[in-house]
């Protein structure tokens, strides 16, 4: 089992800058890619910005350009940089994990409690 647990949240006008971390605990070498997601208020959660285990990053379009995500395995975390926010992204970010489990299948049930993400006009 993994842990998972969001920092940096916060209020920020729109064109500011967050930066969110995620800590992992638990069966951290099971680890796999981590990731971001988010959801706003009466939407579905969404993609935001994947990184595996040898650094390659995936990004959703609507974020390209202006966020960036790392990781840094010796400390078991993951950060997404956001750089030019704006009122759309507005959300609750969610750390997610994919972890190998004994039986040899990977799974992405591993979620944190989320961190707000509030920009204002």
């Amino acid at each position: 089992q993994v842990q998972l647990v969001e920092s940096g949240g916060g209020l920020v006008q729109t064109g500011g800058s967050l930066r969110l971390s995620c800590v992992a605990s638990g069966r951290v070498p099971s680890i796999g890619s981590m990731g971001w997601y988010r959801q706003a208020p009466g939407k579905q959660r969404e993609f935001v910005a994947r990184i595996t285990s040898g650094g390659s990053t995936f990004y959703a379009d609507s974020v390209k350009g202006r966020f960036t995500i790392s990781r840094d395995n010796a400390k078991n975390t993951v950060q997404l940089q956001m750089h030019g926010l704006k009122p759309e992204d507005t959300a609750i970010y969610y750390c997610n994990a994919a972890v190998l489990s004994d039986a040899g299948y990977w799974s992405n049930d591993s979620w944190g409690q989320g961190t707000q993400v509030t920009v204002s006009t």
